[in-house]
C-alpha cells in the first residue's frame, strides 16, 4: 500500500460523529414527524450507498417513518436492501416506496414528506442557535447549544504531524465547506482549498470517483490512500481506480465510525478495502510498514 498521497474522510475519521450528525438525523425525524428510526438504522442506510449526504439519509429515514404510517410493512432491513438494489440514494429510497405502495397512498406520503422543514431543522439542531444564524442567515425557531459542539477529536496530534510532515494530504467530505472548515479547526489541519472537495465543491458525490482522481492529479501522485468510515468511501477508491488506471488508489477502512468489529471488517474486505484500521491513528505505521 504504497502513497504518496493521503485523502481523509472528515466524519468518523477525524472526529467521532455519533453525538452530532447521526444523532441530529433520529432528532429530526422525531421532531417533525413524533417518530424515528433507532441509532442503529442509520448505518442500513449507509451501507445500502448514496447516503454521504446526510440531509437526504434523514429524508429517507422520513420517508420510511411516513411510509410505515400509512401500511407499508417492510423493516429497515428490507428497506435498504430493496434501496441498494435500486442503486442507492435518496431516488432510489423513492422509487421503492413508489413501488411498494398503490398511487394514493404515495401521494399522501409524499404530500405529508417536508424536505425543507427537515433539513431546516436538522441545521438548527446540529449547528445550534449562533451558528445557524451565522451560517444559515435565518432566525432559528428552536432553542439548542448544537450537537456540534459533540464532537470528539478522533486524529491525535501525533498522527497529523507525521502525516503532514511525510505526504501530501487532502480532504474530501461530504460535509459543507463551512462545517469542514470547522472541524479541520479543531483537529488542527492546514488544508489548502485546492485539496479540499466537499458537498459545496462536489456535484455527484461519493462513491463517484471525480473528486479523489483530481485531487491525485493536483498532488501529481502515483498513489493515493482514500481513508473514509463507510462503504461508500472504500467504493470511491475502488471506482477511482477504474476510472484512472495509471494510479494506484487504495480505500481504508476505519472502524471508528458505524462500521466496527468483525463484521466491519468483513464488510469492508468484500468491497475491495485495502486496508481496515482501528483508526485513523494506525495509518502512518501501515503505510510505513506496507512500503517496505
Amino acid at each position: 500500500m504504497n502513497a504518496d498521497a493521503v485523502v481523509l474522510d472528515v466524519d468518523g475519521v477525524l472526529v467521532d460523529v455519533a453525538d452530532s450528525y447521526r444523532r441530529a438525523i433520529l432528532e429530526s425525524v422525531e421532531y417533525v414527524y413524533d417518530r424515528t428510526i433507532r441509532r442503529d438504522d442509520i448505518q442500513q442506510f449507509k451501507d445500502a450507498g448514496g447516503f454521504n449526504n446526510d440531509w437526504e439519509l434523514t429524508d429517507a429515514a422520513a420517508l420510511y417513518v411516513l411510509a410505515t404510517a400509512e401500511g407499508y410493512g417492510a423493516s429497515i432491513d428490507e428497506f435498504t436492501d430493496a434501496i441498494a438494489a435500486e442503486g442507492g440514494g435518496l431516488e432510489a429510497a423513492e422509487a421503492v416506496v413508489r413501488a411498494e405502495l398503490d398511487a394514493r397512498t404515495a401521494q399522501r406520503v409524499f404530500e405529508r414528506w417536508d424536505r425543507d422543514r427537515l433539513r431546516d431543522v436538522f441545521q438548527q439542531l446540529y449547528l445550534g442557535e449562533e451558528l445557524y444564524r451565522a451560517l444559515e442567515g435565518g432566525e432559528p425557531d428552536l432553542e439548542t447549544r448544537g450537537f456540534i459542539h459533540d464532537e470528539p477529536v478522533l486524529l491525535e496530534a501525533d498522527t497529523r504531524d507525521r502525516l503532514t510532515e511525510t505526504y501530501d494530504v487532502g480532504v474530501l467530505t461530504g460535509r459543507p465547506e463551512a462545517e469542514a472548515e470547522i472541524a479541520l479547526e479543531r483537529v488542527g489541519l492546514e488544508i489548502p482549498l485546492e485539496h479540499r472537495f466537499t458537498m459545496d465543491d462536489w456535484e455527484e458525490g461519493k462513491p463517484h470517483p471525480r473528486a479523489l482522481t483530481t485531487l491525485a492529479e493536483r498532488f501529481d501522485a502515483d498513489a493515493v490512500a482514500f481513508v473514509g468510515d463507510t462503504l461508500d468511501d472504500v467504493r470511491t477508491a475502488v471506482n477511482a481506480s477504474e476510472a484512472d488506471p495509471a494510479r494506484a488508489y487504495h480505500g481504508v477502512g476505519v472502524l471508528t465510525g458505524g462500521l466496527t468489529g468483525e463484521e466491519g471488517r468483513r464488510k469492508y474486505d468484500r468491497e475491495g478495502a485495502s486496508a481496515v484500521l482501528e483508526s485513523v491513528n494506525d495509518l502512518p505505521d501501515a503505510l510505513e510498514s506496507r512500503s517496505r
